[in-house]
């Protein structure tokens, strides 16, 4: 039997109103996921510079990054969800968001009150993360040209059930 013109009208309507306009829906972001997926997951930090500003006095020290693959719309932009925990300053986890490129991940999120930071880089190296610093000029602290801090991070690695290391 053949359905009137209508009701195939009504039925794609219905069907498209169930379509989002999300920006984690598009031919882009179908690129990012496919970048990121060797960002995905906890990261311990191996080795890390420690970094001073005399504006600022204070020193940090990553010790791990969650890099999930939540995502999170922010306006017309999708990212990942995810979070670095400092043990310098002082212990605290910070909520983050990231997103994978070709060759890199960046990775935003820093309040304004932590310094003058921009986020990290982050680039793939066997099975290990190596990340550097950014500096945002925006916030007024002047960083000498070369300034960096730098870091290497390995997957994480919890017990085996046995209680011994993998």
């Amino acid at each position: 039997m053949r359905q009137p013109a209508h009701h195939l009208i009504a039925l794609a309507s219905v069907a498209l109103a169930g379509c989002s306009s999300s920006p984690c829906r598009t031919a882009e972001w179908h690129r990012i996921r496919i970048y990121s997926r060797p960002f995905v997951g906890r990261w311990t930090v191996a080795h890390g510079d420690t970094l001073t500003l005399p504006q600022l006095g204070d020193r940090f020290r990553l010790t791990r990054l969650v890099l999930d693959s939540d995502t999170l719309v922010s306006g017309p932009a999708c990212f990942y969800r995810g979070a670095l925990v400092f043990s310098v300053p002082k212990a605290e986890t910070l909520a983050i968001s990231w997103f994978g490129q070709a060759d890199r991940a960046l990775v935003y999120g820093w309040p304004a009150e932590l310094g003058p930071f921009g986020g990290l880089a982050l680039s793939r190296s066997g099975d290990s993360l190596r990340g550097a610093l950014l500096f945002d000029s925006r916030m007024g602290i002047r960083v000498r040209p070369g300034v960096t801090a730098q870091f290497v991070a390995g997957p994480e690695r919890g017990p085996t059930p046995r209680g011994r290391a993998r």
